[in-house]
């Protein structure tokens, strides 16, 4: 009986030694090679995107700020004739908004027709230094899911192989290589996906803000210089 239960305590010992704690290191190490690759692929489209964040979060930030009493020292200077005091305003101002101002006080004594179309052409500059690299956010969201699902595919041909060269005789510890791969990449390639997505949203809906913002006060701009003398 005591040897046994002896056996038994070596047999479970055995056994406890032979587990395996789940991490992420051994998660991708036990993915093989294909796996490890994705991964890395992965990681590189999750920096880039992090990068593109925080550089268009902060220059975004940084355009919306504006002085609230910014168009009321342009409507004093503009109507007591001070252009180059307005000028001056506009340029010490390094905003979006100031400089689409800065270009209509450039027009002043054009047609009213030509000052819109000088702001509405700088406008569009403007947003489009706004938006510089935003677009690689939504490609980023788009393909690391289907680089991850490319992970799946390739794991299952793994196990696939496998269980074909096994002749008949499946053991789960020659699957596992295919089982990680198929796996880890999915979970990867969804975790950079959903972060890329968030991101791209949150940086659309703070740039059209701004774009809001600049168009609202060209408007009252343009009012100014349609106010009868």
């Amino acid at each position: 009986m005591v040897l046994f239960f002896q056996d038994n305590k070596v047999l479970i010992e055995a056994i406890t030694s032979e587990e395996k704690t789940l991490s992420i290191y051994n998660l991708i190490m036990d993915g093989g090679i294909g796996g490890q690759v994705i991964i890395a692929l992965l990681f590189v489209l999750l920096t880039v995107a992090l990068y593109i964040y925080f550089e268009r979060f902060f220059a975004i930030k940084s355009a919306a700020k504006i002085d609230e009493n910014f168009m009321n020292h342009i409507k004093e200077h503009v109507s007591n004739g001070r252009i180059a005091a307005a000028d001056s305003l506009c340029k010490s101002k390094n905003t979006p908004t100031a400089r689409l101002i800065k270009k209509g006080i450039s027009r002043i004594g054009k047609p009213l027709d030509d000052i819109n179309t000088a702001i509405e052409t700088a406008g569009k500059l403007e947003v489009y230094q706004l938006e510089k690299n935003v677009s690689v956010l939504a490609t980023i969201a788009g393909v690391a899911p289907m680089i991850g699902f490319l992970g799946t595919v390739i794991g299952m041909i793994i196990a696939i192989h496998e269980i074909a060269n096994a002749g008949g005789q499946i053991d789960i510890k020659m699957l596992s290589d295919g089982l990680y791969t198929a796996m880890t990449t999915t979970v990867a390639g969804l975790i950079v996906g959903i972060i890329a997505y968030i991101t791209y949203n949150h940086l659309v809906v703070r740039t059209d803000k701004v774009v809001y913002q600049m168009e609202a006060k060209s408007v009252e701009f343009l009012d100014l210089l349609n106010e009868p003398v």
